[in-house]
């Protein structure tokens, strides 16, 4: 181009209208107008449809992408005369920069680099590159964003180019390497090992979403589970301020230990949940510090680069499995009833009005169980078995029952009765201490009074009334068994700090069976 034709063109002439900076790799589409080569392709990859930005065309099928050499030409000595043309100041955005890729070829100051030619093994800036662009034999070559230390994509033992990958060392090679080596080696071409590693890597990248995904839900759970939990505290809580509140100073110390205990309880699920979130969220910005490291690598064209650094990022960052990690909100079931119950007498009316809201909470955990009687102590009908008599037969479940639970039994018809859980017994008679050292929960009535729980010594218990209906709930996992006089609404009695280690069955006995030989029934859990 003459100085007289430069002078007759405007900046704007070579300026594409998506970037608005001077055409790089400039193409024309069909519709007559022209765009860099990447904007374009950009531009169209993020539409569904192929338009024109300038006269909104639409082209039906994605026209075939020519770099336009005659206006490639023009605006590169446009952009070489403008640089001759402005001043020292303003051609500073042009000059090489320490963290830039310098062109090897220019003289004096050194302008920043646009693409490396793997062949040449040298770094052009926009005017040296142009030859690579036009020249039927360069265009051949090789070339991708500009990088440092070319000579490092050359073999240090023939000094050839690193153009394939062998499968077998796993690592990149030259030509020779692969002539000269007699090993039965698996060598495949860069490129196809690069799109195979790039499809890995996509791989990985939706892996990590969907574990960071997983781990985002688990805080909405662990969430939920907290909110929950605090409204079962509220709840509690309430009930306790209420009955509290109304004693005088004799209960003001039992009211400071229940909503302590709640509190404490509430904190440490709270506190629980806290260290899971911090774990998951740990988790999850380590995720997405990796993911944001294998979208770079995804984008990058260079497939040593990436080759190289794909076995550190492709797997991925060693995390928790939480798949069995739940925050269960704690049972406050009987916290009330048992801290109401150590203030006597002048409780009484209070602790039934818990009890009775106590026990509509409890049995929200029914099971319904039918006990058959004949089963249950059946008649001797032979003399062998009138000698046997005195043995004590009993009842338990074939269904095992856990976390929490709650059945009732018909007792009034027993003169005699022991009702409870028990662990898993093997044996048909197994002769034992009814305790829970020996995997027995129960209370007892000895005689027309005389009630009892087989604690370790036996505790009396002096019931106001005697019990027709005996609700039992167990809550598993904070050790509890509660038992209540259903229809007195009262609280019997209730082992606390259990450490239950197997399954649980409901069991009854309808005779005397302390200490004595008993014969177990087994009978599955059925619905009334």
């Amino acid at each position: 181009m003459s100085a007289a034709a430069s002078c007759l063109l405007t900046e704007d002439q070579f300026l594409c209208s998506i970037c608005l900076d001077v055409f790089t790799d400039p193409v024309t589409i069909p519709c007559g107008h022209n765009f860099c080569k990447t904007c374009i392709t950009k531009h169209w990859d993020k539409n569904v449809q192929c338009q024109c930005p300038n006269c909104k065309k639409i082209f039906y099928t994605k026209p075939e992408l020519q770099v336009n050499t005659f206006i490639s030409n023009m605006a590169a000595q446009f952009r070489q005369s403008a640089q001759q043309n402005v001043s020292s100041s303003s051609s500073e955005q042009q000059v090489s920069e320490p963290v830039e890729v310098p062109c090897d070829v220019c003289t004096g100051t050194k302008l920043k680099a646009l693409k490396s030619c793997l062949v040449c093994l040298a770094s052009y800036c926009e005017t040296h590159l142009q030859p690579h662009l036009t020249a039927s034999r360069l265009k051949r070559h090789q070339l991708i964003d500009p990088v440092e230390n070319l000579k490092g994509r050359m073999c240090p033992e023939h000094d050839k180019l690193l153009e394939l990958f062998c499968k077998t060392d796993q690592m990149c090679v030259c030509m020779l390497c692969t002539v000269l080596d007699n090993k039965p080696h698996d060598v495949v071409r860069l490129k196809e090992e690069y799109e195979g590693k790039k499809a890995e890597l996509g791989k990985t990248e939706a892996e990590i979403q969907q574990m960071i995904q997983k781990r985002r839900l688990m805080i909405e759970e662990i969430k939920l589970s907290v909110e929950l939990s605090q409204k079962d505290a509220d709840r509690e809580t309430a009930d306790g301020v209420q009955v509290f509140t109304a004693l005088k100073e004799s209960v003001e110390r039992s009211q400071a230990e229940l909503i302590y205990t709640i509190k404490e309880k509430q904190r440490k699920t709270e506190k629980q949940a806290e260290g899971f979130i911090k774990e998951l969220e740990q988790e999850i910005s380590e995720l997405k510090k990796r993911s944001t490291e294998v979208q770079q690598l995804l984008q990058s064209e260079d497939h040593l680069h990436l080759l190289q650094s794909f076995t550190s990022l492709n797997a991925a960052p060693p995390t928790k499995d939480w798949t069995g990690v739940t925050v269960h909100p704690p049972s406050y079931e009987g916290t009330v009833g048992r801290a109401v119950i150590q203030v006597e007498e002048m409780l009484s009316k209070q602790m039934k009005k818990l009890i009775e809201a106590e026990l509509k909470r409890v049995q929200k955990y029914a099971e319904n169980v039918m006990l058959d009687p004949d089963i249950v102590h059946p008649i001797p009908t032979q003399p062998k078995d009138r000698q046997q008599a005195s043995s004590c037969r009993c009842v338990s479940l074939k269904k095992a029952l856990t976390l929490r639970f709650y059945f009732e039994v018909q007792v009034q018809k027993w003169s005699h009765w022991t009702l409870g859980v028990t662990r898993e017994l093997t044996n048909i008679k197994e002769k034992n201490t009814l305790t829970p050292s020996n995997g027995y929960w129960t209370v007892s009535k000895k005689c027309e009074h005389g009630y009892s729980a087989a604690a370790n010594p036996p505790v009396p218990l002096y019931l106001k009334s005697r019990p027709k209906k005996v609700g039992v709930f167990v809550d598993y996992k904070e050790g509890l068994v509660s038992f209540y006089d259903v229809d007195a609404a009262a609280l019997i009695y209730f082992f606390s700090g259990c450490s239950f280690t197997e399954k649980l069955y409901p069991f009854f006995s309808p005779c005397r069976n302390n200490g004595i030989e008993i014969h177990i029934f087994r009978i599955p859990c059925t619905t009334q």
